[in-house]
């Protein structure tokens, strides 16, 4: 899967749209400001067809993911542990996003393992089962991202460990300042998905293709340059 800043971008600017509009009457919990922009623009920009995302409750990151979702023409599915969907299907009505979106609730420890090959997937690491959740996780091999969300309070994430993939490809974890602490691992062949970390006033690079994108909201803005001769991609968040 190449890398489409157009898909970021127009994800990103869709994003902006949705939440905006959900802003007011929204009762859903709430993300913070500049993750759901950065989650949708990496979600679209990689060309994500299967996206789960475990959550106690639709919010504006599963907004965010829907219009991912969108943009590649795939589907989002989202977990929920309670059974009662009124709040979460609310949000979604709201934001016409009905089509992208597969609600599925009960245990994620039971309802994960009818997914495999996932493409994209967002763990709110809210909960305390979060751990589980992400052993679970069957990504697609070939080129996959898992984000650990809300890693507040000391909470880990894969920390370069994906289940399955033990000497079949490349798995690199990176902590992003973003939200409440986010990490986020990529997974892919050792040739397409090297991942690493600039030490240089707080920016970090990974391997992708394409151009270059502007991801923003709230109190700062994400800025990725993709280098076009080596395709390294850097992000950097300005304040």
């Amino acid at each position: 899967m190449d890398w489409s800043p157009d898909s970021a971008r127009n994800a990103y600017l869709d994003t902006v749209k949705l939440c905006n509009q959900q802003e007011n009457n929204c009762s859903c919990s709430t993300t913070e400001p500049e993750s759901k922009e950065f989650i949708s623009a990496l979600a679209a920009g990689m060309n994500a067809k299967l996206i789960v995302e475990v959550t106690p409750e639709a919010s504006s990151s599963t907004i965010a993911l829907a219009a991912a979702a969108r943009q590649t023409g795939g589907k989002l599915v989202c977990i929920l542990p309670e059974p009662r969907l009124d709040k979460s299907q609310k949000v979604i009505d709201d934001s016409g996003l009905n089509d992208m979106v597969e609600f599925k609730t009960g245990d994620p420890v039971d309802v994960l393992p009818n997914y495999e090959n996932i493409d994209f997937s967002l763990v709110d690491c809210k909960t305390d089962n979060y751990a589980n959740f992400l052993e679970l996780l069957d990504v697609n091999p070939t080129r996959s991202v898992v984000v650990a969300d809300n890693l507040a309070e000391g909470r880990k994430g894969l920390e370069g460990h994906v289940k399955g993939m033990e000497n079949k490809g490349k798995v690199r974890s990176m902590k992003h300042p973003i939200g409440k602490g986010m990490e986020v691992t990529m997974i892919g062949k050792s040739n397409d998905a090297t991942w690493k970390r600039n030490q240089s006033k707080g920016s970090y690079s990974s391997r992708a293709r394409g151009g270059s994108g502007k991801k923003g909201g709230g109190k700062s803005k994400w800025v990725i340059k993709i280098d076009e001769k080596s395709g390294e991609e850097h992000i950097f968040r300005m304040t």
